[in-house]
Parts: C-alpha cells; structure tokens; sequence
C-alpha cells in the first residue's frame, strides 16, 4: 500500500514503471506489480454543523481502520484548499460553501486527530499573492480561524507560500525521477511532519478537468520559488503572484531549486499541471485523503470560471490512498476514473490519475477498490449531466 510502505518498498516497485498502457486497462508493464490499492469510506453529510461532522467523519475513519495507528504520537501536516483571493465569490455566497475547504470539515478531521493521538497539528495553505497568516486570509474571507485553531490542543496554521516560521526551505526529491521536476524545494513543515493529509473540496477544474486530493497538493509549492516573481538566482523575499511557470513553463524556478528535467516538453498547462501534480504528490506522499463535498460548484475550480453554479452534493469521501480516493470522488461525480484524454472531464487535458497510476501511486480501477459506506451509486451527483448540458449550450466567453 502506497500510504503504508516503507520508502524502500515504493522505490523497489516505483522503479520498474515504464512503457505504454494498455487502452481501457490499468498500466501495469511487464514484471511489474498493480498498482496499491486501499479502501476508501464514502459518507452521506447534509450538513456542516461541527457534532454532524464529527459523528460521519468519526465513522469514516473508522471505517478505513482507525487513524490512532497513522497519527498516535506523531506530528501531522494537514493541507487544506483556499484558492483564489479572500474577496472572489460565487455570487453572494461565502468561499466555503462553493470553492474553498470548509473550515469545519478541517475543524473535524484536527479534533478527531487529536483525539487519535496526534501530537502535533499544522495546517498549512499557500496563501495567494500574500505573506499574510492564514488566520488574516479566513479573516478576509469572512471565515474563523478559531473553527480550526479551537478543535484540539497543539494546533498551528503555515503559510507555506514563502519560507514562513523556517529557517530554510526542504529540498524532497520525486522518488522516481519526476515527469517534468525532479525534485521541489519546499516551506519546512512539508518536510518537518510525520503524517501529511490532504482535504479538498470536490469540484471540477478548468486546466485538470478534476480537482481534489491531489490537484490540492499543487500548491504546496511557494511562489517566492515557482511563481511569476520568483528570485531569478534565490527565493524571493515574499510571494508575489501566480504559479504562471508551472502552467506554461516560461520561466525556471530559483536557481537555488530543481530545474526541469527537460525543456523540449509541452508547454501546454493541460499537459503540464497533470504531470506537476503527481511529481509533487510523489515528492510529499499523502497518508490520508479526505475530499468533501456538502456544499461545492459545477463547472470548473472557482468563481472566476464562467458558468459555474452553486450545489449541494451532500458527500464526503475519505482513504488511505490518494489516488483511490480521487477514482472513488471522480465516480460519485458520474465522471469515469478510467478515462484518459479526450473523455469527460477530461477532454482537453491529460489524467492525473492516469499518470498517478502510471508511476505506482494508486490505482484508479474501481474493480479493485473497496468502496465502504454508502455506495457510490447512492451517492452519485451528476456532475457529468451538468458538464454536458453545459457544453451543449455554451456561455459566450466562457473560459475552460
């Protein structure tokens, strides 16, 4: 299992990855193990109120096994998702109801946690274009940090967009060698944590086509080394900006840092963000996934997509494996996990999971998953439905 083996392990059977897949089927070269599976616990939540959260969430993890054996003494990384600017919304609705991780879900898993074990708690976001603490951000977006900082003991949020509380950035190279980065440098607490997790909110996107666990992991990179106003020999001293030299790859990051593995690549962001993605989930494995979805959008990743509109899913997902987790939420969203370039949602970019999958993350099949909880076709929200009533009847303007 990818959230459970030792470093050796996964090298041992990450290596051997290469050649074509098999159309329709699972990319599994010759000589080569599957790639690792692990159950994944699907929940039905109305709500976002804290005693519902902890009951379903509570529940779910215990489903997947209990969590004190990930977390019991051990320090825990938790990357949430608050895409965009504070002020971005989707009409008059707040930021957690459509686009950003809901501060109680966080809330939750932290309490949860604690009560498992864990002995430490930080909770990390790069904050956009911004130095600020990530209290001052949920402050601008009319969010309370107290939701989270409240829910146990020993619990500290990380602006991971610059060098932060650190002394220096961490260096954690991709296993494999990497698709397009061999390796990131990275704030200190990506490094400094035993146990990293990923909470997304469940949502499709315009350059990846869906976005969750993984896609979340794509901004752990800070901007003072990946972004528009990088140092051109050193991090800059605060972020500034985007992360334009992922999507198009115009510039190279810090000297200071890794540099692209190869420049004669695409410069296509459909091309490239896939492959930057599992690079940096490979380079900061996530031991726990957890994708919700009470309160989400159709049609893309946030406001600023044209076309999008407000739902209520009512679900939330959560396993041991990324990339199982990501087929699971892909599924309940009507879309197929098994689908390359050309399908729904993917239609114009390449699969992270496919790729994931490739490299000996996860499996995205979801023959050898097991589903736990409610079944998915109970659960389903028909994302797919919306996105090709959309597509048939396209917004002028519309971007992604």
């Amino acid at each position: 299992m990818y959230s459970n083996c030792s470093r050796r392990e996964w090298l041992k059977s990450a290596s051997v990855l290469g050649g074509a897949c098999l159309a329709g089927a699972p990319f599994t070269p010759a000589g080569a193990a599957p790639a690792p599976t692990a159950p994944v616990s699907v929940a039905r939540c109305q709500t976002y109120d804290p005693k519902e959260l902890l009951s379903v969430m509570g529940k779910m993890f215990d489903q997947l096994g209990g969590v004190g054996r990930l977390v019991k003494g051990k320090t825990v990384a938790i990357k949430f998702n608050l895409t965009g600017q504070a002020q971005q919304r989707l009409g008059n609705l707040s930021p957690a109801d459509t686009h950003f991780t809901h501060p109680a879900v966080v809330g939750a898993a932290v309490n949860l946690l604690a009560k498992a074990g864990a002995s430490r708690i930080r909770v990390l976001e790069s904050i956009w274009s911004s130095a600020d603490p990530v209290e001052e951000f949920l402050y601008q977006a009319n969010l309370e940090p107290k939701d989270i900082l409240g829910a146990a003991p020993n619990v500290e949020f990380e602006n991971t967009n610059c060098l932060g509380k650190g002394k220096k950035y961490s260096r954690l190279m991709v296993p494999t060698g990497g698709l397009i980065y061999p390796g990131f440098d990275l704030n200190h607490s990506f490094e400094e944590c035993d146990v990293f997790v990923s909470i997304a909110k469940m949502k499709e996107h315009a350059t990846a086509g869906y976005t969750g666990a993984m896609k979340n992991c794509f901004g752990n990179a800070p901007v003072t080394i990946y972004g528009d106003s990088a140092g051109a020999d050193a991090p800059s001293a605060a972020p500034r900006g985007g992360r334009n030299p992922f999507h198009y790859g115009r510039r190279q990051p810090s000297k200071s840092a890794p540099q692209e593995k190869d420049m004669t690549t695409s410069r296509l962001d459909t091309y490239r963000v896939p492959r930057i993605v599992v690079d940096m989930v490979s380079a900061r494995p996530i031991h726990l996934s957890i994708v919700e979805s009470i309160k989400t959008m159709t049609g893309g990743e946030g406001p600023w997509v044209r076309g999008t509109a407000p739902c209520s899913p009512g679900v939330i997902v959560a396993g041991l494996n990324p990339v199982c987790t990501d087929a699971v939420s892909m599924a309940l969203m009507n879309f197929d996990p098994m689908g390359d370039r050309g399908s729904a949602p993917f239609e114009n970019c390449d699969s992270t999971l496919k790729l994931a999958e490739e490299v000996g993350i996860g499996t995205r099949d979801l023959k050898r998953i097991e589903v736990i909880g409610v079944p998915i076709q109970s659960a389903m929200f028909d994302f797919a439905k919306v996105r090709a009533e959309r597509r048939a009847n396209p917004q002028p303007g519309r971007r992604g």
